[in-house]
């Protein structure tokens, strides 16, 4: 039986000033006006000295890893010293030009070399849009026809995408291409069909990410893993709730369009749910990393795997949480012999400050997440002062 409860065994990896140190930013996330106002200084901030090292020692210090992988070394170390993995997440967002994705495919390469050394990074991961135009993307995705010259560029972007994944078919590891917005998601799920296709026939080497707060995606995930039966292939699934929620529902209401997202959150719970039983009951034709800082769909998970017969080692499932959050989940998971991954972004400061902030805002809008995060950290700092006190 596990415990999410367990705060010794979240937090052992942290020392008493670095569990200190959590508490305070985690009461700074939990101010909405704070959180507001740090934005639009954010980027002023990391060009100034001393407000840089602030942001460089505080948020940034625990949500990402450094400022490239050579800095990302300790914190893979101190990770697998507790069992748990690390995905290499360069997070420098917002490039539009071919040398810049031509830049980010490079590093993409790199985390997959750095994949190579150790078991402690079993996945790497790239967002398509650091690899191509969000308008030529959504231009793609809606059919419009492309001009010679898009064509081309378009040419670029499947030949960027097919030397990720054929490189992790060749290193004998894994890629994931995470999830964005639903007016872009349909060339990226025909993209990673065609990958899957070609690298997935032996094991998952690709995966798709599903966002299960979109009411679509249930039924999408369904039809991957009939198309991988019967095309006699292995469905490389991440499921994750979402990120893009208010951007969708405010862009539906301005366009006029269904809006894509669930109803509700419980919506949203069911549907993720549900997906893990259909994962878990054809287990023999996917693979999955289940990224969620939620407890009950971990729970959920633990007791299919159990019902199933599945060990909790084995290779087809993993766990995954963001670096910073929901420690509780992951090294109480890792601790009990499961598959666990933790996310780890990196890249210089000033171009992980839109990341950061969307972390920011992501634990003030999340009902409870803050809450629960300082609610953990608090009973360990007490914990702990029992212990030196008896």
């Amino acid at each position: 039986m596990i415990s999410f409860d367990n705060t010794e065994t979240a937090f052992k990896h942290k020392s008493n000033s670095e569990l200190r140190k959590a508490l305070w930013l985690f009461k700074f996330i939990g101010n909405n006006r704070l959180v507001a106002l740090s934005k639009p200084f954010a980027g002023l901030a990391a060009r100034i000295g001393l407000t840089r090292w602030l942001i460089q020692e505080t948020i940034y210090a625990h949500f990402c890893g450094g400022t490239n992988i050579r800095t990302c070394e300790k914190t893979i170390a101190h990770l697998a010293a507790y069992h748990v993995g690390t995905i290499l997440d360069y997070s420098v967002e917002g490039k539009e030009s071919e040398a810049d994705f031509d830049h980010t495919c490079d590093e993409i390469e790199a985390t997959q070399n750095r994949a190579l050394l150790d078991d402690n990074v079993p996945f790497c991961v790239f967002k398509l849009t650091g690899l191509a135009r969000f308008a030529l993307l959504e231009k793609v995705s809606n059919g419009a026809t492309l001009s010679e010259a898009e064509q081309h560029e378009y040419t670029h972007v499947r030949h960027r995408v097919e030397r990720l994944c054929k490189k992790a078919f060749d290193d004998g590891t894994r890629i994931m291409m995470d999830a964005e917005e639903s007016w872009i998601q349909p060339v990226m799920d025909e993209l990673m069909l065609e990958m899957m296709l070609k690298y997935n026939r032996e094991r998952a080497v690709v995966y798709n990410t599903f966002q299960m707060y979109r009411h679509d995606r249930l039924e999408k995930l369904k039809a991957l893993i009939e198309t991988a039966k019967s095309q006699h292939f292995c469905a490389g699934i991440k499921l994750v709730r979402g990120a893009y929620m208010e951007k969708e529902r405010k862009r539906a209401a301005e366009l006029q369009y269904a809006d894509p997202i669930q109803p509700n959150k419980q919506a949203t719970d069911a549907d993720y749910n549900e997906a893990i039983q259909v994962i878990t009951h054809n287990i023999a034709h996917c693979a999955v990393c289940a990224g969620t800082h939620n407890e009950t769909s971990s729970d959920f998970l633990v007791k299919q795997m159990q019902d199933k017969g599945i060990k909790a080692n084995d290779q087809r499932i993993y766990f995954s949480q963001l670096l910073g959050m929901s420690d509780h989940i992951s090294f109480n998971l890792a601790a009990a012999g499961f598959n666990v991954v933790k996310y780890v972004p990196y890249g210089p400061i000033k171009e992980v400050l839109p990341y950061l902030i969307r972390r920011a805002e992501e634990n003030t809008s999340v009902a409870g997440q803050t809450s629960r995060e300082l609610d953990l950290l608090t009973r360990e700092k007490k914990r702990r002062q029992n212990v030196s006190a008896s």
